[in-house]
């Protein structure tokens, strides 16, 4: 490690001419093959390259494609635009709850239209939902299965509820004995529990899908199993995807419907909203800057992917599905004449390891992004250092870089704009595939690049 340091510094003072030869001889000396790395650098008053390496090789954009895929989703819908889940009364006396896959709504949020239809004595025969707005597709191309109980990727849909997570909440019994399992809220969850509680050790849970085929449970009761292992000694949580998002909503919902004392005691049904004879009684109107701040600040992913698949349905005036939002992004593309050939997009946050992008292509979208009449405000949705993804990192910089990054097994990128200490802005992307380099060490060369540009530049 004292030697990689060592090299790091040493690099961040070798490139003052930024030197090809140079930059691959110190890589060498990391250990990492310069093929492994794909840097653009680009000035966004003039547009001249200040340095390029590997810049037309398509690698794993990892969460740096949420750069492309929200801005694409934000111009498709205006910057005035707003998700709107809203709830209807018909003049039969039949109540619809148009659901929009909002990332951020919360069961707080369905509170406040159940109360709303309360305080106007609203006593309906039915209530429908209408989940038309997505197809039901709710993972994306190459997203793993064990990844089923990852918080960072649950599913997304029409659905979208408290963020499509739940809270396993392990507690200790007596000394030697099982320990008692809760999900809050409610959630259908069974467990395969064989946690001990063991006072004088610490806590040390594992959490897995249960994988094993038995006789004794169906498939789908299956599918809702959980094993959970290990020792606890105080109560602990861990946050987990909901394994079904409307089944959830289903449950959230009556939850609202008891926390307002709406007075409604039936089922649910499925309906798509009439187009007449029917009038509004309340809505969430969820705007897009919070949306945006989500996706790019703190990487959620389930907000990137809900935000693009909405924006495809509004865009083509179809049903939200990546096929259309990708025919979005295409026809975008072409309009901005940004060549796209060595680009693959196969979902809206970047995920999956099937993404593909050049630096020369991020660096590109990002000229032209500095070239909107509304860039200073685009900047304010990356983070800067100290706070979402930066929260601890490249603090060095302090306002002087907005910069989204990007991290997959193997893989880290960064890509943004940074101002130098003479006032030149430069807009940058820095790939790394490598395997034998630790996350550390590739996001230590990512900083010592920009040192490299701040310095010098």
């Amino acid at each position: 490690m004292r030697k990689i340091l060592g090299l790091l510094l040493a690099f961040a003072f070798s490139i003052t001419s930024v030197s090809a030869e140079s930059l691959n001889k110190t890589l060498s000396n990391l250990g990492i093959n310069k093929s492994a790395v794909s840097v653009s650098i680009k000035e966004v008053k003039s547009g001249n390259v200040l340095y390029e390496l590997n810049e037309r090789v398509p690698r794993v954009p990892a969460s740096t494609l949420k750069i492309l895929t929200s801005s694409i989703a934000l111009d498709a819908l205006g910057k005035d635009y707003a998700f709107k889940t809203q709830f209807y009364k018909s003049t039969n006396n039949d109540v619809y709850l148009k659901l929009v896959g909002d990332p951020l709504l919360t069961t707080k949020d369905l509170e406040k239209l159940m109360a709303t239809a309360k305080d106007k004595n609203i006593e309906p025969k039915t209530l429908y939902i209408d989940d038309t707005i997505f197809d039901k597709v709710e993972w994306g191309e190459g997203w793993q299965w064990d990844d089923a109980l990852n918080p960072l990727m649950p599913k997304y849909s029409a659905y979208n509820i408290n963020g499509n997570l739940m809270s396993i909440v392990v507690k200790p019994t007596q000394n030697g004995a099982v320990a008692d399992i809760v999900t809050k809220p409610f959630y259908p969850y069974s467990f395969v529990n064989t946690v001990i509680t063991d006072v004088k050790s610490h806590n040390d849970i594992k959490f897995e899908r249960f994988t094993a085929e038995s006789p004794v449970f169906s498939l789908e009761a299956q599918r809702n199993m959980l094993m959970i292992s290990g020792n606890v000694s105080s109560i602990f949580s861990k946050n987990i995807p909901v394994l079904n998002p409307s089944i959830n909503f289903v449950l959230r919902l009556n939850d609202a419907i008891q926390g307002a004392k709406f007075q409604y005691f039936g089922s649910f049904m499925k309906a798509s909203l009439p187009k007449e004879e029917i009038y509004l009684i309340d809505e969430i109107s969820r705007e897009l800057p919070p949306i945006m701040n989500k996706i790019l600040k703190t990487s959620d992913n389930l907000a990137a992917e809900s935000l693009f698949k909405h924006a495809g349905a509004v865009w083509s005036g179809k049903q939200g599905s990546f096929e259309n939002s990708l025919a979005m992004t295409n026809t975008y593309l072409t309009n901005l004449k940004i060549k796209a050939d060595d680009i693959k997009i196969v979902d809206g946050s970047g995920v999956s390891k099937n993404n593909l992008m050049t630096s020369d292509f991020m660096t590109d979208f990002l000229l032209y992004k500095a070239s909107e009449d509304d860039f200073e405000t685009f900047k304010t949705y990356l983070p800067t250092p100290s706070e979402g993804t930066l929260k601890n990192r490249m603090l060095y910089f302090k306002d002087n870089l907005r910069a989204k990054t990007g991290t997959l097994s193997d893989s880290s990128a960064i890509a943004g704009y940074i101002t130098t200490r003479r006032g030149k802005v430069y807009a940058f992307d820095i790939m790394i595939t490598d395997a034998k380099t630790t996350p550390a060490d590739k996001k230590n060369i990512e900083e010592q690049i920009l040192r490299n540009i701040y310095l010098n530049n």
